[in-house]
């Protein structure tokens, strides 16, 4: 049961322990009473709460990511309907997307702080709409120059951070012996959304033709505006903010100061950075590497496949969280990364045999990894923060974990930006993809390498707690 703030008035007495039966509820749904770790208050109201909460939080965050990804699906049908496009400027309008996503994340990190958020969660939400509507309107007309197709595409951007505040505010409602659980559902639901929308976009630029000559591209944008306002409603309705997670934004900016937050980046650029990157590029690949796979037959056009990917890398996402919870972060994220350097290395030595399917499985193999491995060096950061953070920082290691969650995401997000634009190059500078690949597996390794030494290193605090 939850109280209004007129409600409890009378029932609370000043300097009196918060209530653990029920929610303290003021005016614009900000609670005042939210103590997870408290046994009492979990097992009554607040499981119930932080459950509403998250799936909500899922639900807008999986709009963002399908926001965020429209341009990676839609960009392939782009000559069908009569745009005229260079191979390097498809590369461009799927790199921009995750470029300015990366960007915003940084911003969209201190929003929960500022605003609370639940309120940050409604706006977000209804900020997608203006990369829809926009898409809608310049795809309908194939003489819309590029520059403005750059323009629209770097709007979708919108959609990428929402991660940051979403993350940053799912972890005030979660003990710490659930964080890695909750963390790792509000972040798988939010990727598969990028399945989604590679599945969804076939599907509607086509079957809704209505008639058209080529496919229908504005109803890549026009499908989402109805789940994005059913969204905003629903945070606005069901979410709650927490008054303790209002803090000032120098104290949240003082997360940038922890060397662990700059650490544990350099390998999320490596898992989720991958995971976003290739989520980006894999239709654009495939259409370039099979083209007999690219035609507009519904279920012969090659994105009705490059769906699989994010998809299964979406679902490991929980799995490598939880296996963090039980076996440590660090050891499941080197196993990943040293898995990954040799999917990505038999990319490339299988690659003259040109076999559809076994690229096709080597690949969902490396996104399954990337999603384990996005899991698992998540779930380090709320423990790194509390082992290295000093108990009496002002600040409080709670506050700069959930800092550095959206901070950190804001880093990773740029290797989404990064891998197309090594592919891209690879492909102006030598007609194949051979040299990206052999460069990424080699960077596997050397983050495998890094992350044992700084967080598996024998006799270490970090090590003996497994991060």
């Amino acid at each position: 049961m939850a109280l209004t703030a007129a409600q409890t008035s009378t029932t609370q007495h000043p300097g009196a322990a918060p209530p653990t039966d029920r929610l303290v509820v003021g005016p614009g749904r900000w609670v005042t009473n939210w103590r997870p770790e408290d046994r009492d208050f979990w097992q009554g109201p607040g499981r119930p709460a932080a459950r509403r909460n998250l799936y909500w939080s899922v639900f807008c965050e999986f709009l963002g990511f399908a926001v965020w990804q429209l341009w990676s699906v839609t960009v392939v049908f782009l000559p069908a309907a009569g745009f005229e496009l260079t191979t390097s400027e498809q590369f461009w309008l799927v790199s921009l997307p995750p470029l300015v996503g990366a960007v915003l994340r940084v911003p969209y990190s201190f929003t929960v702080a500022l605003f609370g958020g639940r309120n940050w969660t409604v706006v977000s939400a209804l900020l997608l709409l203006i990369p829809t509507v926009a898409l809608a309107i310049a795809l309908s007309n194939p003489a819309t120059p590029t520059w403005v197709l750059f323009v629209v595409a770097a709007t979708a951007g919108f959609g990428g951070g929402n991660f940051a505040s979403s993350m940053a505010n799912i972890t005030f409602f979660f003990p710490a012996r659930e964080k890695g659980a909750a963390l790792g559902l509000n972040a798988a639901g939010g990727n598969l959304g990028v399945a989604v929308a590679q599945f969804l976009v076939p599907l509607a630029v086509t079957l809704l033709a209505f008639g058209t000559f080529g496919p229908n591209l504005s109803m890549a944008g026009l499908i989402w505006m109805p789940l994005i306002l059913l969204a905003a409603w629903g945070a606005h309705r069901h979410m709650h903010n927490l008054s303790h997670a209002r803090n000032d934004l120098a104290g949240s900016l003082s997360a940038l100061r922890e060397p662990h937050l700059w650490l544990i980046a350099v390998i999320y650029v490596g898992t989720f950075g991958s995971f976003m990157g290739f989520g980006s590029v894999f239709p654009t690949l495939i259409s370039l590497m099979f083209p007999e796979f690219s035609s507009l037959d519904l279920w012969g056009a090659a994105i009705s496949m490059a769906f699989l990917g994010p998809l299964v890398g979406s679902l490991a996402r929980p799995l490598g969280g939880s296996l963090a919870d039980r076996g440590g972060g660090a050891r499941v994220t080197v196993a990943c990364f040293v898995a990954m350097a040799a999917v990505t290395a038999a990319v490339v030595l299988t690659l003259p045999w040109q076999n559809f399917w076994l690229y096709l499985g080597l690949f969902l193999a490396l996104f399954t990894l990337t999603g384990l491995a996005n899991g698992s060096s998540y779930r380090m950061i709320p423990l790194v923060f509390r082992l290295t953070v000093a108990q009496d920082d002002p600040v409080g290691h709670e506050r700069k974990s959930s800092a550095a969650l959206g901070l950190i995401g804001a880093l990773g997000g740029f290797g989404g930006f990064m891998i197309p634009q090594v592919l891209r190059a690879s492909h102006e500078a030598n007609g194949s993809f051979d040299a990206a690949f052999w460069w990424l597996a080699a960077i596997y390794l050397a983050l495998a390498v890094f992350t044992l030494a700084v967080y598996r290193r024998p006799g270490s605090r970090l090590a003996g707690a497994h991060v």
